[in-house]
């Protein structure tokens, strides 16, 4: 089982735990109409070719539009042997609401 942050959990972790990667894994065209400054953006569907460039060692926190995707790629990065990662509950959506409110909605 994937453990779940909520986005304010989410920053704090970002904030205080260096070399931790927030790990952004919407379509291009999300990317462009909305991001967290600092994520890493690598679409879900790049994910298997591209998932060993991530940070060793660091905590990897997942995130998508509504947090369907990025729990399903953190299962996927959880088998691959990443020991610790985690989803973003509500995704960008629920950031946007919780954490940064300048963030566009879609």
């Amino acid at each position: 089982m994937i453990p779940q942050l909520s986005p304010a959990d989410a920053a704090a972790r970002l904030r205080d735990t260096p070399g931790a990667c927030l790990l952004d894994v919407r379509e291009p065209w999300e990317w462009a109409l909305s991001r967290v400054e600092g994520a890493q953006h690598m679409p879900m569907n790049e994910v298997p070719q591209r998932w060993q460039t991530l940070p060793d060692e660091a905590p990897i926190l997942v995130l998508c539009h509504h947090g369907v995707r990025s729990n399903a790629v953190a299962n996927y990065l959880q088998k691959m042997g990443v020991d610790e990662v985690y989803n973003v509950r509500g995704g960008i959506d629920a950031w946007a609401s919780e954490v940064d409110a300048t963030l566009a909605k879609y």
